[in-house]
């Protein structure tokens, strides 16, 4: 029996692990893989007993991007029939991007086309210093369309247009530098960055966590003016007399521990 190109595991209390399972086939994706990854998605977005996701691959590179079996068949394929596997992928990234779990990248090896994508759309990306990246698909004539809203958060205007255009492969540093990588460790102490970044995020209010992730959303780009300035003060106000906030607050002036960190 073959085995699933998708595997959701919960290893620890409130902590999956999404693995692209592909390693033979350097984890690329096809339209199928894609499905899959979504209905992970789902399934962890739906499980309030879940408060981080990894995004993990096993083998030796995290992914390179398009499987070249999708890719030939793509190449016979009608602009219709085009257009839906590009919704899908769009569904794909659209469903990570707005986890209610905090999510954590773990990059190794190659993260080439879509797979920048995946990674733009989590929170907090560790890679490898020997991870290298590519937004590849000029070379074959195509462009990042897809994954562009997602990339160009995470990098910024300018370096999207430098590397939407070169094509060029760079390193795990630079990509820090950019922004798309917070943090580069070794392979030997990868696990034990990524475990420390997830016990700091389950220290937090759940509910917390989820509304900053949307505050970030809601308030990028946005022209701070009195509607902004307003409904940032809604939002404080409203978390303030939630549940969590009151608790939050009464564990502080009480020096105790909140509900949600187990007392």
């Amino acid at each position: 029996m073959s085995q699933p190109t998708v595997e959701l595991t919960v290893d620890q209390p409130r902590v999956a692990t999404l693995w692209l399972n592909r390693p033979d086939k350097h984890n690329a994706f096809d339209d199928a893989m894609i499905v899959e990854l979504t209905r992970a998605c789902e399934q962890v977005a739906a499980d309030p007993q879940l408060r981080v996701l990894i995004l993990a691959s096993r083998g030796r590179n995290f992914s390179a991007g398009a499987d070249l079996g999708w890719m030939q068949r793509m190449a016979a394929y009608t602009f219709e029939e085009n257009l839906r596997d590009a919704k899908a992928l769009a569904r794909l990234l659209e469903t990570l991007n707005t986890l209610p779990q905090a999510i954590i990248a773990r990059v190794q090896g190659a993260a080439f086309g879509g797979a920048v994508g995946l990674v733009s759309c989590c929170d907090i990306a560790v890679a490898t210093p020997a991870a290298r990246f590519c937004l590849s698909e000029v070379k074959l004539g195509l462009v990042p369309a897809t994954i562009s809203p997602y990339v160009v958060a995470a990098i910024g205007q300018r370096a999207a247009r430098r590397y939407f255009t070169t094509a060029e492969t760079f390193s795990a540093a630079r990509a820090r530098e950019l922004g798309l990588v917070a943090e580069l460790a070794d392979e030997a102490d990868i696990d034990r960055v990524i475990a420390q970044l997830a016990s700091s995020i389950l220290t937090n209010g759940p509910r917390a966590v989820t509304a900053a992730k949307q505050l970030v959303a809601e308030v990028s780009g946005k022209p701070i003016d009195r509607t902004l300035i307003d409904s940032t003060c809604e939002l404080i106000a409203n978390i303030r007399v939630s549940t969590e906030g009151q608790e939050g607050l009464q564990a502080f002036l009480q020096k105790r521990r909140p509900h949600w960190n187990g007392e």
